[in-house]
């Protein structure tokens, strides 16, 4: 089978390639984590390393089921090392083999090893490995395609423009997790269904010890829905308590241990509220995005008619695929979309589905921030200028395709 090309994420893989850094690949479920392991796998073939210098394994695959013990694992990884040659490691979704920190750990000390892992949890950088490899490892995070990714997929690179707004409406619909968009059109849900069933089993009850798996998958829907709004447990139990039926014990405690996992395991991101003028974060509310607007529409049942909601889920996600930490700004009673920031960078994003008529309260939220960093509008629609008071105007898919 043909790999089609991820060129950022390989190059990440490669600025450390035989190097003493462990490369762990995270991100949610079907994201393309494994798929990027085999494009590294494929390009060390393809530049002269002999196959068995190169030790793939995946452990969801059932026939490394005994592997999944450390001893075990750790007994067959030795005894494949061929001595004084650089030997590669390719360890696919390693957080299901018990204490597999140990036999990371180990294979790091042998200098020409080179360590690749995926893990479809954020847990996999907490706790044991984060001390023990602490300014050792890399972190490659991996989401479902971009639109300009989709765009490369779908129509190859001499598209024509013109086939941009039906390229972007379908994005919108379907989102951008490989195995969907690569997918007849008529299996498209059930993968997603897959996807979305075996996040909810595996990486949030399972994980975590939850038996109530029905309230887990009602606080999921209640977050696809409320996208963009403010959000704390608070509010999260006191509208499940007046809207259940069976009149359930909702606590506090249950709620953010939901809410946590549901980042842990990639599946929504939490973005913080930055009080702009206080310079200040205010951590009782923040709002959360889904990671994926195809996952979204099949949470909720069908394309949602909250388009400014859809667009605010697709910038965020775009901002954080682009290296950006994302908060919400807040103005004293006005609102900045996004407040992002990428090592000395500093910018304001207003996202609006488009500039209203003899109105220009987006850029005026805007032009209040009392500092002159960045600042720019995003619009769901294609405007007829591309400034305002010296503020930039972009229209979405324009944005998307830089």
């Amino acid at each position: 089978m043909e790999l089609k090309s991820r060129p950022t994420y390989l190059k990440e893989l490669l600025n450390f390639k035989d190097s003493q850094f462990i490369k762990v690949i995270t991100g949610v479920r079907r994201s393309g984590k494994s798929y990027l392991m085999l494009l590294y796998k494929q390009y060390l073939k393809e530049h002269g390393v002999d196959n068995d210098q190169i030790i793939y394994i995946s452990f969801e695959d059932l026939c490394y089921y005994k592997l999944r013990e450390m001893q075990a694992l750790y007994k067959y990884l030795e005894s494949k090392i061929i001595p004084k040659k650089r030997m590669y490691f390719l360890l696919d979704e390693i957080q299901l083999v018990e204490n597999w920190q140990e036999v990371v750990n180990s294979l790091r000390l042998r200098e020409l090893n080179d360590i690749t892992i995926t893990g479809s949890n954020a847990q996999i950088l907490s706790g044991d490995l984060s001390t023990r490899i602490a300014g050792r490892f890399i972190e490659v995070k991996v989401y479902p395609l971009s639109f300009k990714e989709y765009v490369d997929w779908t129509l190859g690179s001499q598209y024509d423009e013109r086939q941009l707004p039906e390229a972007y409406k379908e994005y919108l619909r379907i989102g951008g997790f490989p195995a969907v968009v690569l997918a007849q059109k008529e299996l498209r849900d059930t993968i997603l269904s897959g996807i979305y069933n075996t996040i909810l089993l595996k990486d949030i009850n399972l994980r975590n010890n939850i038996r109530d798996s029905g309230m887990v998958n009602i606080i999921s829907t209640y977050l696809a829905d409320t996208v963009g709004q403010l959000i704390n447990p608070n509010k999260i139990v006191t509208t499940l308590k007046s809207n259940d039926p069976k009149n359930r014990t909702i606590s506090y405690q249950f709620v953010s241990k939901i809410l946590k996992s549901f980042e842990d395991a990639y599946l929504f991101y939490r973005s913080d509220r930055y009080d702009i003028r206080g310079r200040k974060l205010l951590l009782s509310q923040g709002k959360y995005y889904m990671v994926d607007q195809g996952l979204r529409n099949f949470v909720l049942g069908s394309e949602q008619n909250n388009r400014g909601s859809e667009l605010e889920n697709v910038v965020y996600m775009e901002l954080i695929r682009r290296g950006y930490h994302v908060e919400v700004g807040k103005l004293d009673n006005k609102e900045i979309n996004f407040v992002v920031s990428k090592n000395k960078e500093l910018k304001y994003v207003q996202v609006t589905l488009k500039i209203p008529e003899n109105s220009t309260r987006e850029t005026d939220n805007l032009l209040a921030v009392p500092d002159n960093y960045d600042k720019l509008v995003i619009s769901g629609s294609v405007e007829e200028y591309n400034n305002i008071a010296g503020i930039p105007i972009i229209n979405i898919i324009d944005w998307l395709k830089k």
